[in-house]
């Protein structure tokens, strides 16, 4: 039987030529009149980290009116502050949610925890530094064969940081840190710019280097005692991770790059220009998923402790040092001055969504946010404080999101106020005991494709979202 191009769904037509995995989503093809089924969508998750908390003066405060963090009310009926308010126009897709943290860092110091956001380990305050799998990268594993590029990981400050210092969100399978990329221009150029007609010959090279070191390292492993070949092996792990990245790599080479219009994008923009910096890493973002050219990406605003070139941002909003606003909340103004900085944060988060939902998805019906799940929140709250982890999941409705609510499951008067000196916040006893956000995460993992039924120290499904 002859078959007319134009009659065939593109998707399958190229899975019938054995390329499939290898494309990205394109427009429907001239002529295409419709298939008998409708075609499936990709799953996409986005997760962004804020350093230093966020504001929480406390109830009687005449600033928790409109500068506290978390929304006012429960459930479906809420009222976002200031500090949110720019998600307004979003309500319908977002959840706030209070009460979650990790268990195994609650009486640590807050500027310690962003490593273990998004995996639970126990980091700990000092000392040996183990660490796990990130959320974003069990899905990468999942999912990452399907795109040139398995995940998309950035941050303001770029690389991989110090233990319990990092500049990064995502972790391998082994807990090693994943260097992040920061400058704009080196993402756009990976994504979108052909590289040299050298690559194929280096990727050879690389292929020929890894062999011989694979070879090498069988050889040598015979000749060590069990605790050096356990630590060999877990550097011949990083080894095989290389060589799966070649091998990938050379199946991409002779397929296109997606071409993009970037005349509206500052390639060379850096942090000193904060407002126009960040819109640009989102926006970075938001072509890769269009494309297709990855469905994970993680982006680390900032360094905690106020170290690093991330501790600018706060001049997007008139303020000097980022994490200066969360020890000067005792000062006159001081919750809102924070505040301020929450709401430009809170504001390109809105627009980076909105931006998701007025783009109709490349390769189905709809929008591209219901089908992009994005995570954004901090690894402490009030002061340094490792507890109530402030928290937004927006889009993945046609994952099984409900949103427009607010779950709050930090009880009415949650810990907070400004630190007037003595004691922290984070040294104090625990007076409500926190939801494990990893049962969040195996939510997530679920709606998301991924047969799990745990992650870290998780207890159960989060069926309310």
């Amino acid at each position: 039987m002859t078959t007319s191009l134009t009659t065939l769904d593109r998707r399958r037509f190229l899975r019938g030529t054995g390329i499939a995995l290898a494309l990205p989503w394109f427009e429907p093809v001239a002529g295409f009149t419709g298939a008998a089924e409708s075609p499936v969508p990709p799953k996409r998750l986005a997760c962004f980290y804020m350093p230093d908390g966020v504001p929480m003066p406390l109830a009687a405060d005449p600033a928790y009116k409109d500068w506290a963090w978390f929304p006012h009310g429960n459930g479906k009926d809420f009222t976002f502050t200031k500090c949110l308010e720019p998600l307004e126009p979003l309500r319908q897709d977002v959840t706030v949610l209070s009460g979650f943290s990790h268990p195994a860092v609650r009486n640590i110091h807050g500027h310690s925890n962003a490593d273990q956001f998004l995996t639970g380990a126990r980091t700990g305050p000092s000392g040996d530094y183990h660490n796990s799998i990130s959320l974003d990268q069990v899905y990468a594993h999942h999912i990452g064969d399907q795109t040139r590029f398995s995940s998309l990981i950035m941050s303001t400050d770029g690389g991989t940081g110090t233990p319990r210092g990092t500049h990064t969100m995502s972790f391998n399978h082994s807990g090693r840190a994943i260097p992040a990329e920061h400058r704009p221009k080196q993402i756009f150029d990976m994504l979108f710019v052909k590289s040299d007609a050298d690559a194929a010959r280096r990727l050879a090279l690389s292929q020929s280097a890894l062999d011989d070191l694979l070879a090498d390292a069988r050889s040598l492993r015979q000749t060590l005692s069990g605790p050096d070949q356990q630590t060999l092996d877990e550097y011949l792990q990083s080894v095989r991770d290389t060589e799966i990245k070649v091998e990938k790599a050379k199946r991409w080479m002779n397929i296109p790059l997606p071409t993009v219009d970037a005349d509206h994008l500052k390639l060379d923009i850096t942090p000193e220009d904060p407002r126009t910096y960040l819109q640009t890493m989102f926006e970075l973002i938001y072509l890769a998923f269009k494309t297709d050219s990855t469905r994970v990406a993680t982006y680390q605003l900032g360094r905690e402790n106020g170290i690093g070139v991330s501790d600018y941002l706060a001049r997007a909003v008139g303020f000097n040092l980022t994490h200066q606003l969360s020890h000067n909340t005792k000062e006159p103004g001081g919750w809102k001055n924070f505040g301020t900085y929450c709401r430009f944060l809170a504001e390109e988060f809105g627009r980076f969504a909105s931006r998701l939902k007025t783009t109709s998805e490349p390769a189905a019906d709809g929008n591209m946010l219901d089908n992009t799940l994005l995570l954004f929140g901090s690894a402490s709250s009030a002061f340094h404080l490792s507890r109530n982890y402030p928290l937004i999941l927006a889009g993945g409705k046609n994952m099984g999101f409900k949103h427009g609510q607010y779950l709050n499951y930090a009880g009415a008067n949650p810990q907070g106020g400004a630190w007037e000196g003595g004691r922290e916040p984070w040294q104090q006893e625990i007076s409500h005991e926190d939801q494990p956000l990893a049962n969040l995460f195996v939510t997530m993992l679920q709606r998301l494709g991924v047969q799990t039924d745990s992650f870290a120290d998780s207890t159960g499904a989060l069926e309310e979202v």
